[in-house]
């Protein structure tokens, strides 16, 4: 069995765990579908493109991503529509998110014939797999890694790129409470920020921690020289109703360019809603939480979509936030968002590929 164009070798598996999955109570991230995309790169050139039954990878103890963290990967969604076919929501984004990353990490470049034609196959043969259930998804994991079984700093020379799927339901069950990290940072100009590498992750699990101890649910990083600037909060970019405005920390080299983050901004100045990407202060969100110039503030992020925040905290004080109207922007795009990417709306952006 073969791709349109990318030679696929397919191996189906024996037995599909499909019937195990119980779609009605989803846990994120638990349950991985039937089969993997994997590419290997190696004497200069991607070569072994195949779909296999997910499983176990046999890697050497010295291989070169478990030392020295070459490593990156994506996080995108496919959706289904009334009729049943599967729908992918700004795939191509992703493609470039992930070699923007690789060239910073200096991994290869993954060709977009075998980043898409990898995963619209892998997409078609376990489209079992996405649910139909409302707020269910079928997440996607492309990743790549560095496999020289070899001691020594220096960019390996070979590497694995894999995809594998699972499908997912709501990543937070309520409103998170987040508080502001004025000691840790995530990311500093000059470093990796930017890209989605997994030290970013792991630097970021302790500071998450302590703040989980404390009672909340995530951070909301600060920049690094003052901790007076909002950049984003965990696994989100984050957004502010403020003013009448929608208004958000603009994309730097220690931000990542989230594409749920872009196509709220996109939306949001289609409808002829002020939109500011800038600098944005931690006083200026308290003040406005304090005066009541602020109406929300929200993470958004493939994960969550769009996750309105319960509370800010700042220097031990707690800033409930106010209640979500039904009529309110968050409610609206998030609405719009669902619809467009399950076909009940006109796709009037393009973003959307039928698998």
């Amino acid at each position: 069995m073969t791709a349109d164009t990318l030679q696929i070798e397919v191996q189906q598996t024996s037995k599909s765990r499909l019937q195990e999955v119980d779609f009605n109570n989803l846990v994120f991230g638990r349950n991985i579908s039937d089969h993997m995309f994997i590419a290997e790169y190696r004497d200069g050139q991607w070569n072994d493109s195949r779909i296999i039954p997910y499983g176990d990878l046999s890697l050497s103890p010295a291989t070169a991503a478990l030392h020295y963290g070459q490593a990156i990967f994506e996080g995108m969604k496919a959706y289904k529509n009334e009729e049943g076919d599967v729908l992918l929501f700004r795939a191509i984004d992703n493609w470039k998110r992930l070699n923007k990353s690789a060239e910073r990490l200096c991994m290869p470049t993954i060709p977009e014939e075998i980043f898409m034609n990898g995963l619209t196959e892998l997409l078609r043969l376990d489209a079992g797999w996405v649910p139909s259930q409302p707020g269910c998804s079928l997440y996607i994991r492309p990743y790549m890694f560095a496999t020289d079984p070899y001691i020594g700093v220096k960019p390996s020379d070979s590497y694995y790129f894999i995809i594998f799927t699972s499908p997912v339901g709501t990543y937070y069950a309520k409103p998170p409470r987040v508080k502001v990290e004025t000691h840790f940072i995530r990311a500093a100009e000059g470093g990796v920020g930017a890209t989605k590498c997994a030290g970013n992750y792991a630097g970021s699990l302790y500071p998450a921690k302590l703040a989980q101890q404390e009672g909340y649910d995530q951070l909301i990083w600060t920049d690094a020289r003052e901790h007076a600037y909002i950049e984003e909060s965990g696994t989100m970019n984050i957004m502010f109703l403020l003013d009448k405005k929608l208004v958000t920390p603009y994309v730097s080299e220690t931000t990542l360019d989230g594409i749920t983050r872009k196509s709220i901004v996109a939306i949001a100045q289609h409808w002829g809603i002020p939109v500011e990407e800038r600098r944005v202060s931690v006083k200026e969100i308290i003040d406005g939480l304090k005066d009541g110039s602020l109406e929300a503030a929200f993470g958004a992020g493939t994960a969550v979509v769009i996750s309105p925040f319960a509370t800010i905290a700042y220097e031990g004080v707690d800033y409930p936030l106010p209640e979500i109207l039904e009529d309110s922007f968050v409610n609206k795009v998030k609405t719009y968002l669902t619809d467009l990417r399950t076909g009940k709306v006109d796709d009037v952006f393009g973003w959307m590929l039928k698998v």
